[in-house]
């Protein structure tokens, strides 16, 4: 469905470098936000999905990204000062920051469960609460927490204290409890709400408390919660955060039908929706009785100034979900999705701008044969070009109704569409006539790739096969890849004999003999593969479902993860060369990395010991040097393009280790070191 190309040029590797994928749409990054909590009118951090947070310290104007080291998903923060702030999420993650943000570090929670919220009634004592009825304490700096018994296996999805002894959880099927005695134990309260799940609480006082949850629901107590009572607000919309100013004004977020904030300033019996938006709202928090923040889908950031009567978001740029990205020299690049969007850059991605082009048709693919000269496919029979960069766009097939997925350019001249059901169609012309071509087969075309005006390949669904090769320039066509239950979505040839494949669930494929055999190689994932890209035979880029991206520098035979910020649903990749990358997908997701190039270690951390090799290319001597000499025995081997080890050392405490390759065939080979600290590879070129 998505599709991959790359940028030609001559490539050599001298170093591994960490990769950082940055946002560049929308901005300031477009993960979903779940928390948002403020130590003082001026410094705040809001947390979400994929390991995201965000911090601000003036007060809310500018939102930075803080790596924090990990990629699950974060469900609640709370900052305890400015510099101090804890957030819990996925897998019973828990991480606490003392720098402002700079460095964050784990807590050991002894859990596995998710943690679903966090409050420090104390600097030094912190509750959490999550799945499976989990109740978790910390009473001194940077130790362990104590699981505390709180009798139900209910979900728990909040937690607020009024001071550090007296506190409310609530959660699943109506459960709310209640301790006094710093969790020691705990007391279930208000019975009437056991269809009910409750997903925020703020306590306000020893006696004032209110919770909210679904259908609209929002409870209250004025005598420590001996009593409650319902105050329905915003109909059935599922209310996913409360906050109160003082006992009588206070906010509600709701999430279903886009995103309404209601406030109140009778304690909570009538209520106004101050504000309905796009984007669902997760979570709200208020630094004084004017100064409010809340935040939510795709990264969304609202603030108020005025008591909520006006809401301002700070989240920018396109948020339709992008489909492909192409870019025809390092600096301009193309991006066209859903709703007939297309962007464009000139500056590398530092700055996008949205194109005009009449049309609201979903946009699948693009492709450029120069700066200037480009075309976009998509629904109902869509095919536009361009010829001034996309200043203008012109039909150039019309009247049809087919759903075109993939376009692919050879030359100036020569293109090929594809789409649903066996739809393709050729020009020779630059799209001045296109001309339908007999697929014979009825499977959607969701990539399409030629080597050459007669060799091509397309790749689709599992109606007919999977793969499917012309060698006459697509009169005919023969299935290569014959699956009953694979859906192969993207497909890529580096070179007229290597070619590679990704679609569903992880599936991934490659040939070796022009794309007529093609054997199952390992991605490591079962997530969804939309896009493959590959500078060479044996250095490739793949992404996907969830943020999925991953590299291999071996042909595939190993992938490793990209390092990057976004949980999006990225359906295409594309780099100008081994270091510069582009990935786009929902959301508006649009990121880039400067440090493509990455391979982590087996143990899952990031190498620390760089070696270079030299001279690179080489004719005969070969001298591989270290920065510092490694832990204990150190593995060093040689091996084409093809996987075969051609040469094998073993040595210990040397920075230096000389050999002769001059006998070796001119060609591409890698560099692998294997060490207690992990494993590296590099590329090298014989000559």
């Amino acid at each position: 469905m998505k599709k991959a190309f790359f940028f030609i040029g001559l490539f050599i590797i001298s170093h591994l470098v960490h990769s950082q994928w940055t946002w560049q749409n929308p901005l300031p990054q477009g993960n979903w936000l779940e928390s948002v909590s403020f130590a003082d009118a001026s410094t705040g951090y809001a947390a979400g999905s994929h390991g995201t947070i965000l911090k601000t310290s003036d007060g809310g104007s500018i939102w930075s990204i803080l790596p924090c080291g990990s990629n699950k998903n974060l469900y609640s923060v709370f900052a305890i000062d400015a510099n101090t702030c804890v957030a819990v999420g996925d897998g019973g993650i828990a991480i606490k920051t003392t720098d402002g943000g700079a460095n964050w570090f784990t807590l050991n929670t002894g859990t596995t469960k998710k943690l679903n919220s966090v409050c420090y009634p104390e600097p030094n004592t912190g509750y959490a609460v999550g799945d499976s009825g989990t109740i978790l304490k910390i009473t001194t700096n940077d130790s362990s927490w104590v699981q505390l018994s709180g009798g139900t296996y209910h979900n728990l999805n909040a937690v607020s204290f009024v001071n550090d002894t007296t506190g409310y959880t609530a959660g699943y099927m109506g459960t709310i409890l209640k301790t006094v005695n710093g969790g020691d134990s705990w007391i279930p309260m208000f019975e009437g709400g056991y269809y009910f799940e409750y997903h925020s609480i703020c306590a306000l006082n020893e006696n004032t408390c209110y919770i909210v949850g679904d259908q609209g629901i929002v409870l209250k107590t004025v005598n420590k919660g001996l009593n409650w009572t319902a105050l329905p607000c915003g109909g059935n919309s599922e209310l996913t955060s409360v906050f109160f100013t003082d006992v009588n004004t206070g906010y509600v977020a709701g999430s279903e039908f886009g995103g309404y904030l209601f406030k109140t300033l009778n304690g909570g019996t009538t209520w106004t929706c101050m504000h309905s938006g796009t984007n669902s709202m997760a979570s709200l928090c208020f630094t004084d009785a004017n100064t409010g923040f809340a935040v939510g889908a795709n990264g969304s950031i609202l603030q108020s100034g005025d008591a909520g009567i006006t809401w301002n978001e700070h989240l920018s740029g396109n948020t339709d979900e992008l489909t492909s990205v192409f870019f025809p020299d390092q600096n301009t690049g193309y991006a066209v999705g859903f709703y007939g969007s297309i962007l464009k850059t000139t500056s590398g991605g530092s700055e996008w701008n949205v194109l005009s082009e009449g049309t609201y048709n979903r946009l699948e693919s693009v492709f450029f044969t120069d700066v200037n000269t480009g075309y976009v496919a998509g629904g109902y029979g869509t095919i536009l070009k361009t010829i001034d960069g996309g200043q203008n766009w012109t039909p150039v097939l019309s009247g049809g109704q087919e759903y075109f997925e993939s376009i692919f350019f050879l030359d100036d001249n020569n293109g090929f569409v594809g789409g649903h059901e066996g739809a393709l169609f050729k020009t020779t012309n630059a799209g001045a006539n296109w001309t339908p071509l007999p697929f014979g087969f009825t499977a959607n075309i969701y990539s399409l790739y030629f080597i050459d005006t007669r060799v091509g390949f397309a790749a689709g669904s599992a109606v007919d096969g999977t793969l499917y090769k012309t060698i006459d320039g697509g009169i005919n066509w023969t299935r290569v890849v014959d699956g009953t239950a694979i859906w192969l979505l993207s497909v890529c040839f580096p070179d007229a004999s290597t070619g590679y494949a990704v679609g569903w669930k992880g599936n991934m494929l490659k040939s070796t003999d022009g794309g007529d055999y093609w054997s199952v190689i390992e991605s490591g994932t079962t997530a969804d593969l939309m896009s493959v890209t590959f500078l060479d035979a044996i250095t490739g880029y793949v992404a996907g479902a969830m943020g999925t991206s991953m590299l291999t520098v071996d042909g595939g035979q190993t992938w490793n993860a990209l390092t990057g910020g976004s949980g999006s649903w990225l359906n295409s990749v594309f780099f100008t060369d081994e270091n510069t990358g582009y990935a786009v997908g929902s959301n508006g997701t649009i990121q880039k990395t400067t440090n493509g190039l990455f391979v982590s270690n087996q143990d899952g951390r990031i190498p620390v010991s760089s070696f270079c090799i030299y001279p690179n290319p080489t004719a005969s001597k070969l001298t591989v040097a270290f920065n510092r000499i490694l832990t204990g025995d150190v593995e060093f081997s040689l091996s084409d393009i093809r996987g075969k080890q051609v040469l094998a050392r073993n040595f210990k405490q040397k920075d230096k280790v000389e050999m002769d390759v001059s006998k070796l065939p001119v060609g591409v080979y890698l560099v692998k070191i294997l060490s207690m600290e992990g494993v590296e590879t590099l590329k090298l070129v014989k000559q």
